[in-house]
C-alpha cells in the first residue's frame, strides 16, 4: 500500500489529473451503456455515493478561492512602485490592462460565436447538479448580472467584511486593490522610518498569509486527481458521450481565442506601436512561450522571461524587473479568454439569457478577478467561482460547470499561460521601444 501510495505522490500532478480525467471518463462511459432505461437509474443511483468524493473537491477549491485572491491582490497592489517608475510604470500597468479588457472581449466574442452547450436539455443537467450533492437552486430572474449599470458600479463600493461574508466578490477585488495601493502611497509619501517599517510589516503579513494559503493550494491539489475522477464518473454516467460536445467547442473556442490574442491582437500592437516586425519580436521569445507552455506557470517561467528580455529584447534591467514580476501577478490575458466561454456554457447549460448589460458585467468582472489570479495554481480553475456567481448561479450549478472544466483545464491551462507571458514580453518590449530603454548592441543589459 505504501509503495502504492509513493508511486502516487511522485507522478506528476498533471498526469494525474490527465489520468483521473481519462479513467472516470471510460468508468462513467461504461457505466452509461449499460444502465437501462431512460432516466438510466443504476448510474444515477450510483452517482449518489460517487458525488461526493467530487463535491469535496469543489467545496474545498471554493473555500480556498476567496483568501487566496485577497491576499494575492494586496500583495500585488502593495508591491507597486508607484513613484520610483513614475510615467513608465502607469504605461505598464495600462498597457497590461488594456491588452486583459481585449483578452476579455475576444473571449466573449468568441464564446457567443461558439455559443457552448447550446440545445443541451436544462432538466437534464438539473438533474446532474442534484446528483452532484443537492437540489439545483432555481435562478430564473436571478442573475445578479441582470441589474441596472448604475446598481453595478454601486455594487463595487461595499462594506468589505459584509462582501467578505457573503460571498460578494466585487466589492472585496475592489477593496483589495484600494487596500494594497495605500499601502504602497503610504510608504512613498513619508520620510519617517517609522511609518514604512510598520507599512512594510503590514505587506510581510499579507505576504505570509498568501503564501500560506498558497500551500493549501497545493495539499487541495493533491486531492484533485481523486475529486476529478469522481468527477468525471458521474458527468459521464449519467450523461454518456453526449457532454463531450460541451467539451470539444470551449476547448477549441479557448485555443482559438488565445491563438487569435498572440497572432492578431499583440501583433498588430506591436507594429501599430513600434512599427516592427511582429514575427520576429515573437520569434525572439519562442524560448519563454515554449517553456511556460511546458510548464504552466508564468512564475516558473519568469527567470527565462527574464533571460529573454534582457539578450533577445535587450530591454534595460530597471523596466524588466518592474513589469516582468507585475506581469505575471496581474497580467492574465489567456484566463480572460478562458472564462467568459465557461460563463457562456454555463447560461446555455441552466437557461440564462444574457443581455448586452450582463455581458458588460462579465467582461469588467472577468478582467477585476483575472488581476487577482496571479501566482495561482489552477488559478482560472478557481476564479471561475467569482464569474459563475456574478451570473447568479447556485452552488450545485457552479459544481457541474467545474466539474466540466476539470478535466479539460490542464490542456487549457498550457496554452493560457503561453498566452500570459507571451503578453508580459510584448508590454516590456513595446515600453522599452517607446520610452528609450533598450540597450544598444554591445552595451550590458543594465548599463546607463
Amino acid at each position: 500500500m505504501l509503495r502504492w501510495l509513493k508511486l502516487y505522490v511522485r507522478t506528476p500532478l498533471i498526469l494525474r489529473i490527465f489520468l483521473g480525467f481519462l479513467l472516470g471518463s471510460a468508468i462513467g462511459i461504461a457505466l452509461w451503456a449499460v444502465s437501462t432505461g431512460a432516466e438510466k437509474p443504476f448510474a444515477v443511483e450510483l452517482a449518489r455515493y460517487v458525488s461526493p468524493f467530487g463535491t469535496i473537491f469543489v467545496n474545498m477549491l471554493k473555500m480556498i478561492v476567496i483568501p487566496v485572491v485577497f491576499f494575492s491582490l494586496v500583495v500585488g497592489a502593495a508591491s507597486l512602485p508607484v513613484r520610483k517608475f513614475g510615467r513608465v510604470g502607469t504605461k505598464v500597468i495600462g498597457w497590461y490592462l488594456l491588452t486583459s479588457l481585449l483578452a476579455a472581449l475576444v473571449g466573449v466574442a468568441l464564446a457567443l460565436v461558439v455559443n457552448p452547450g447550446a440545445g443541451a436539455g436544462l432538466d437534464n443537467w438539473q438533474d446532474m447538479a442534484g446528483a452532484l450533492g443537492g437540489e439545483a437552486a432555481q435562478i430564473a430572474g436571478q442573475s445578479a448580472a441582470g441589474q441596472s449599470l448604475v446598481g453595478v458600479f454601486l455594487n463595487l463600493f461595499k462594506n468589505p467584511f459584509e462582501a467578505l461574508a457573503t460571498g460578494n466578490f466585487l466589492p472585496m477585488i475592489v477593496f483589495a486593490i484600494l487596500f494594497g495601493l495605500a499601502v504602497r502611497v503610504s510608504i512613498e509619501a513619508t520620510a519617517d522610518e517609522r511609518v514604512t517599517r510598520r507599512m512594510e510589516a503590514v505587506i510581510e503579513f499579507f505576504l505570509a498569509m498568501r503564501d500560506a494559503m498558497f500551500r493549501m493550494v497545493d495539499w487541495i491539489l493533491e486531492y484533485a486527481p481523486i475529486g476529478v475522477l469522481a468527477l468525471s464518473i458521474v458527468n459521464f454516467g449519467l450523461y454518456g458521450p453526449k457532454i463531450v460536445g460541451p467539451y470539444v467547442s470551449v476547448a477549441l473556442g479557448v485555443v482559438g481565442g488565445i491563438l487569435l490574442m498572440v497572432f492578431v491582437v499583440y501583433s498588430a500592437m506591436i507594429w501599430l506601436v513600434t512599427r516592427q516586425n511582429p514575427l520576429r519580436v515573437l520569434r525572439r521569445i519562442r524560448e519563454a512561450m515554449v517553456t511556460a507552455f511546458v510548464t504552466r506557470s508564468s512564475a516558473a517561467t519568469l527567470p527565462v522571461s527574464m533571460k529573454v528580455a534582457a539578450e533577445e529584447l535587450r530591454v534595460r534591467d530597471e523596466l524588466a524587473g518592474f513589469s516582468l514580476p507585475l506581469g505575471a501577478t496581474i497580467n492574465m490575458d489567456g484566463v480572460c479568454v478562458h472564462l467568459p466561454m465557461f460563463a457562456l456554457l454555463a447560461a446555455n447549460l441552466f437557461g440564462l439569457h444574457l443581455t448586452a448589460a450582463d455581458l458588460f458585467v462579465l467582461v469588467v468582472t472577468t478582467v477585476l478577478a483575472a488581476v487577482g489570479a496571479g501566482g495561482v495554481p489552477g488559478g482560472s480553475l478557481m476564479l471561475m467561482f467569482i464569474i459563475l456567481e456574478a451570473l447568479g448561479l447556485g452552488s450545485q450549478q457552479i459544481a457541474v460547470v467545474v466539474a466540466l472544466a476539470l478535466g479539460v483545464n490542464p490542456i487549457l491551462d498550457m496554452f493560457e499561460t503561453m498566452n500570459n507571458v507571451t503578453g508580459d514580453l510584448v508590454c516590456t518590449h513595446v515600453v522599452a521601444q517607446t520610452e528609450g530603454l533598450v540597450q544598444p548592441p554591445g552595451g550590458g543589459a543594465g548599463a546607463a
